[in-house]
């Protein structure tokens, strides 16, 4: 079973929500996606588990934000994963808001499948805005950062 197997499971799991468990094995390997509270840092398990809440809203969602500013770029997420602001729980921040960032500077970790990604900017800049949320999890292609470009 390939990455790119496992992301497609991950896809069909998350679009799916009446589904709180999946596991599949192939050729020895084995995946379990069960939905849950979200990961940590440390792995405590040793089978691949992928842990995606189930969303609830108790009031009505407030309308999406519409960005007006200009010439301002997102660095997007690669992967569909948890997001994590600084390499571990008691760690500073890789950025914060105001923050100048080279390219090639990390500026958040992914977490997929028990493996941390550092997601790294494409370009110069001044990040703007920090999206999702410390612990929480995204989508491929989910916006992570507003970055106005240098």
């Amino acid at each position: 079973m390939d990455e790119k197997e496992i992301k497609k499971l991950i896809s069909l799991f998350s679009k799916h929500p009446f589904l709180t468990e999946l596991e599949v094995e192939e050729s020895g390997k084995r995946v379990r996606l069960k939905r849950g509270e979200p990961a940590h840092h440390a792995a405590t398990e040793t089978a691949c588990v992928m842990n995606i809440p189930v969303p609830h809203h108790e009031e009505p969602l407030a309308p999406a934000k519409q960005e007006t500013r200009h010439n301002v770029l997102k660095i997007e997420s690669p992967m569909v994963g948890t997001f994590y602001r600084s390499s571990s729980p008691n760690a500073k921040p890789f950025v914060e808001a105001g923050d100048l960032v080279r390219k090639g500077k990390v500026v958040c970790i992914i977490e997929a499948m028990k493996l941390m990604n550092e997601i790294e900017s494409d370009v110069d800049g001044k990040i703007l805005e920090i999206l999702p949320q410390n612990g929480h999890p995204v989508e491929y292609g989910e916006p992570l950062f507003l970055l106005e470009p240098l």
